[in-house]
């Protein structure tokens, strides 16, 4: 892994996506599920441990979830409407005795559209919205269950649960050195005969640097990393390793702060856009990512015909010009690694170094990929950084589109980072959560994003290819177009 640190096990992962990729999707399940068994189109949601959902014909503030029956936890724990609303209560309930400040900070975010659930039956729960929410199944496929019984035999003590903690995954949790490794071991009776582990162990161990992870596969300590960097892939190849790369909706950009000078001005957002030469970017990294104009990919069905801002420094020096910013003095946060932030020591040097070519001054500020999530988490306000290199997948249009315009959902509701405002941006979002005709939406979702990226809300950059490289000894791995990636179909030979 890419992550400094071994992300949270106990359900609401920290780390980033690469935290619910690894410690979340692996001994956890949602109500909704990706489907990430092809690299040939975007996944999206299918049933999980809700075997189907559906809107109240009398209520559009009202989901009926049916739940999936004969399911239990690793420590055997009951499945059912009693676990899910325990489980909601975690979250949402200060006065639940399960209640965990820190899983809210986590978690919190996808269930910040509910205002209360209910048991039908055994198997049947109605989930109440404060609002027409016609995107929130994606909501549902981001919330992970954990074991009620576990937790309450800890005496509702998490410091005590992670000892022994359990989902209903694919995968158990065996053991834990801290800081240094995380091994789960295959879930023989999983619910799901397809997802049950093709291995018997997975091992994971975090690697921030890129280097010592292209060391580590190249000596045979691990078969499968993360990220390696682009330098080290020629000698990867030549080993025999087996690179892997697929477009998926995945952009490494500048969020921007818009409440105050100077990218409270769109002829500064613009100049900063028109500053960037991509194909340079692009260039360093020998291929392993592909230019952006916007933070969504060609292939999904938002993406619209936005503006581009394509390499015009004349441009972006005019701009700064008329804003009368020269020079432009901003403070970026980065990592020095991290889950999707790619090679950032190198890259925000380049973009640093195209700035300042047309008139900002850039101070980069380097941080743990950690402390920048917090950061992010916690909204703009509370920084003097004009900008944080913050990499987004926006898999969905609640994440890629309507959480991160939205001004309902400024911090802590959720990734409104710079507090952007567009009156004709909430005012489509709003149409869009109240459509449940799919193609009206999709229209409404489309016109959406043209408008924010007209507004230039972010410094576009690059998408990821998000590129892994596996020991010949692994086969079977399928790289899906998402951020999220199911490791169970992978065999290790001798």
């Amino acid at each position: 892994m890419t992550a400094a640190d071994i992300p949270d096990y106990t359900g609401a992962p920290d780390q980033g996506y690469e935290g619910y990729r690894f410690a979340g999707y692996t001994l956890y399940d949602a109500l909704g599920l990706w489907d990430l068994s092809s690299s040939t189109k975007a996944a999206d949601v299918v049933p999980g441990l809700a075997t189907s959902w559906a809107i109240d014909p009398n209520n559009n503030k009202r989901w009926i979830y049916k739940l999936r029956q004969g399911v239990t936890y690793h420590d055997g724990c009951a499945w059912n409407a009693d676990s899910a609303i325990w489980n909601f209560a975690r979250v949402m309930d200060p006065k639940a005795p399960q209640f965990n400040a820190r899983h809210v900070g986590q978690m919190g975010t996808y269930v910040v559209n509910i205002a209360s659930v209910d048991k039908i039956d055994d198997y049947t729960i109605a989930i109440n919205t404060k609002a027409p929410s016609s995107l929130f199944p994606y909501e549902m496929a981001m919330y992970y269950m954990i074991s009620n019984c576990g937790v309450q035999k800890a005496g509702n003590d998490y410091n005590v649960y992670m000892k022994t903690p359990a989902g209903t995954g694919p995968y158990k949790f065996d053991k834990v050195v801290p800081h240094e490794r995380l091994e789960l071991v295959k879930n023989d009776k999983y619910w799901n005969p397809q997802r049950i582990p093709k291995h018997d162990r997975l091992v994971l161990l975090p690697m921030p640097e890129a280097s010592t992870r292209a060391a580590a596969l190249l000596s045979g300590q691990v078969d499968f990393v993360e990220a390696p960097s682009p330098d080290t892939i020629p000698r990867l190849k030549d080993a025999g390793m087996k690179i892997i790369t697929v477009p998926y909706p995945h952009n490494w950009d500048y969020m921007l702060r818009m409440d105050v000078p100077p990218f409270n001005d769109i002829r500064v957002r613009q100049a900063a856009n028109y500053a960037m030469n991509r194909q340079d970017m692009v260039d360093m990294l020998q291929g392993v990512a592909v230019a952006a104009t916007q933070t969504l990919i060609d292939s999904q069905p938002w993406y619209g015909k936005p503006v581009s801002y394509d390499y015009n420094p004349d441009k972006a020096k005019a701009l700064l010009k008329e804003a009368g910013c020269t020079p432009c003095v901003i403070k970026v946060g980065i990592s020095t690694s991290g889950s999707g932030q790619m090679q950032p020591l190198p890259m925000n040097e380049l973009v640093k170094e195209q700035l300042e070519a047309v008139g900002f001054n850039v101070q980069l500020a380097p941080m743990d990929w950690n402390a920048l999530i917090g950061v992010f988490l916690t909204g703009a306000k509370k920084y003097d950084f004009n900008a944080i290199n913050f990499s987004m997948a926006p898999i969905d249009p609640v994440q890629g589109i309507l959480k991160k315009w939205m001004t309902a959902y400024a911090p802590p509701a959720c990734c409104n980072w710079g507090f952007f405002a567009d009156p004709k941006v909430d005012q489509l979002g709003n149409e869009a959560l109240g459509e449940f005709d799919a193609t009206k939406r999709n229209a409404l979702l489309t016109k959406m994003n043209e408008q924010a990226v007209a507004d230039a809300a972010e410094l576009y950059i690059v998408h990821d290819l998000n590129p892994r490289a596996l020991s010949p000894k692994l086969s079977g791995f399928v790289q899906a177009q998402s951020w999220f990636q199911d490791l169970t179909p992978i065999v290790v030979s001798p």
